[in-house]
């Protein structure tokens, strides 16, 4: 236990001089997700969101995984109950600023199960705590598979196609990303890997069809800026049907 906790302390160093994400309360949920078994530290930095910092970690067997915290004191509290508020899944969480960031990360793991469940591409969510949840590393060699943004797919027609899928198994099963973009779509071996699922939204949120339009929207700008002739109308009747 001795050691353990001296290699905690070692990683929590090293990164809390690099970014603002290591305040007591993050240390000690990271401290127990490592007694758990989930993983053994820390291993690189991946990205800075707008909520959240991600990183890369070992497991006990070597198999790198996503550590994703999101930040207590930084994160945009509004913005998440704006998407909350109306989710009858979670209710009294009015002027409660913490209660409805942890919140925030079980609904990302529930809407990542969901997902899986409706058979689209997203990381497999391993476990959450507080301010923290642990996802499958999507990639390969040790290198994280590139945003949709950063790597163009060779045949965008079928990428699209595949992208317009996703969102049409998520509509059945009754959910909306509500946040899509080609910055939260992986291509990894050429086929779209949905992430950020915090936001993802049920039907019966009064805003959801709005936030559907949006994420067709967003993801026809983007391939008609790389030369594929997309319809937002028509794909959007394709997925509704």
């Amino acid at each position: 236990m001795k050691a353990r906790k001296e290699k905690f302390k070692e990683y929590t160093e090293k990164f809390k001089t690099m970014h603002d994400v290591f305040d007591d309360f993050t240390n000690r949920t990271i401290f127990k997700l490592m007694s758990e078994g989930r993983f053994r530290g820390l291993e690189s930095p991946i990205s800075i969101g707008k909520e959240s910092n991600v990183f890369s970690a070992l497991t006990n067997e070597g198999k790198r995984v996503i550590v994703k915290i999101y930040r207590l004191e930084t994160c945009d509290f509004n913005r998440m109950y704006d998407y909350i508020k109306d989710d009858p899944r979670y209710t009294g969480l009015k002027d409660k600023k913490r209660k409805v960031i942890l919140v925030w990360v079980q609904r990302e793991y529930r809407n990542l199960m969901n997902a899986r469940d409706a058979q689209v591409n997203v990381p497999i969510p391993i476990a959450f705590s507080n301010n923290i949840l642990g996802l499958e590393f999507v990639g390969r060699n040790g290198s994280i598979a590139p945003k949709l943004k950063d790597s163009i797919p060779k045949n965008k027609k079928q990428f699209f196609d595949k992208i317009i899928d996703s969102i049409r198994k998520l509509y059945k099963a009754g959910l909306v990303h509500a946040d899509l973009s080609a910055f939260n779509i992986l291509n990894f071996d050429e086929a779209p890997v949905f992430i950020d699922m915090s936001q993802a939204t049920i039907l019966k949120h009064p805003r959801a069809e709005e936030y559907l339009e949006r994420d067709v929207r967003n993801i026809c700008i983007f391939f008609r800026k790389v030369g594929l002739k997309v319809n937002e109308k028509s794909t959007l009747r394709k997925i509704q049907k």
